[in-house]
């Protein structure tokens, strides 16, 4: 062998380890790299399995306040369901000559079961009406 071909041997056989060093520092860094990006991620991940518990909690909130706003629009309505016919009924006599006929009729002694039947009018209206303007009754 040859002094050029024991040069030219060392010379690739230098170059190849320089090569595979810098491959090897290229795969370091690589490796290094993908390892901050996985904490990274990993992080992310974290951070929005929070707000996912988070939003859930809002969401079991938000849905426990439709229920109980639901419950109490029901008993509104439960409780004025009548309000609309009390309403026609009052238009539909109207109210004022009712009332001023119930006080006539109430001033000759007619007593609330008759107002009621007579004028439409309810049962506390009628008490009213006769407690207000009845006959006094003498002991």
């Amino acid at each position: 062998m040859s002094t050029l071909e024991v040069s030219l041997g060392a010379n690739i056989a230098a170059w190849s380890g320089i090569a595979g060093a810098a491959i090897a520092v290229a795969a370091l860094l690589t490796a290094i790299a993908a390892g901050s990006s996985i904490r990274r991620w990993r992080t992310r991940c974290a951070a929005l399995e929070s707000n996912i518990a988070a939003l859930r909690r809002e969401l079991d909130l938000t849905a426990s306040i439709g229920v109980r706003t639901d419950r109490r629009v029901q008993r509104v309505e439960h409780e004025y369901s009548g309000l609309a016919d009390r309403v026609e009924l009052v238009e539909s006599r109207g109210a004022t000559g009712s009332f001023d006929q119930a006080i006539d009729a109430a001033r000759r002694g007619v007593d609330p079961g008759k107002l009621i039947q007579q004028f439409g009018l309810s049962r506390s209206e009628a008490e009213l009406v006769a407690r207000l303007h009845g006959r006094k009754k003498h002991a």
